[in-house]
């Protein structure tokens, strides 16, 4: 199967801003000549700044794990609830639906997301040509769940349902909730600042 081309081999670049195609320039003062943003052929530093928002991430998910996302009191209890501790009371107290959605959300997305970006910049890195077409989907799938946040989904399940079976129930946050936000943020930098059509070039990329 022959190598597909790419854009720069055409001659052409498109704006990170309003996506038009324009003619290819390597002048590092060219404009777009619709919204007169700066063009860049690649992104100046991609590769490192993805890496150190990646990590930084996978540093702030332990404690997301770790410590409890919210306390629950009512009249003759207080309970603190991590993320998987969360998952069980959803499960124990008979909603295995909401539980799943919790577990999915805070659990499964963020690790797929770490292991996907991991890929996608170790096969950058080494000029991998394998499968082009199939990281850049796999990198669209990343785009994808950074759009909707997953902190809302597990706190409004979790406290939808402990709050439920609780007469009197007070719900207040705990240092749980701050890292795992700060753990979604992190996740959405490091896809946006990865530069896909680095998928396309089969040669080392600092």
């Amino acid at each position: 199967m022959s190598e597909l081309p790419r854009a720069q081999d055409l001659g052409i670049m498109g704006c990170h801003v309003c996506r038009l195609v324009t003619t290819y320039s390597e002048n590092p003062h060219a404009h777009c000549p619709r919204c007169h943003n700066p063009l860049h052929p690649r992104k100046q530093g991609s590769i490192a700044r993805a890496w150190a928002l990646l990590v930084a991430a996978a540093i702030f998910y332990i404690p997301a794990n770790v410590f409890p996302i919210m306390r629950t009191q009512s009249l003759f209890s207080k309970d603190d609830n991590t993320i998987l501790s969360g998952v069980f009371e959803l499960w124990r107290n008979g909603s295995p639906d909401l539980a799943i959605i919790v577990f999915t959300a805070s659990i499964v997305v963020p690790v797929l997301k770490f292991l996907i970006m991991g890929y996608l910049l170790v096969s950058v890195q080494r000029a991998s040509g394998y499968g082009p077409r199939q990281r850049a989907k796999l990198y669209r799938f990343v785009e994808l769940v950074g759009y909707w946040s997953m902190l809302d989904v597990f706190v409004v399940a979790i406290l939808s349902a402990l709050v439920h079976f609780k007469v009197l129930s007070r719900v207040e946050p705990l240092p749980g909730v701050i890292y795992f936000g700060i753990v979604v943020v992190l996740t959405m930098l490091a896809a946006m600042s990865f530069d896909p059509r680095l998928i396309w070039d089969k040669r080392k990329s600092q």
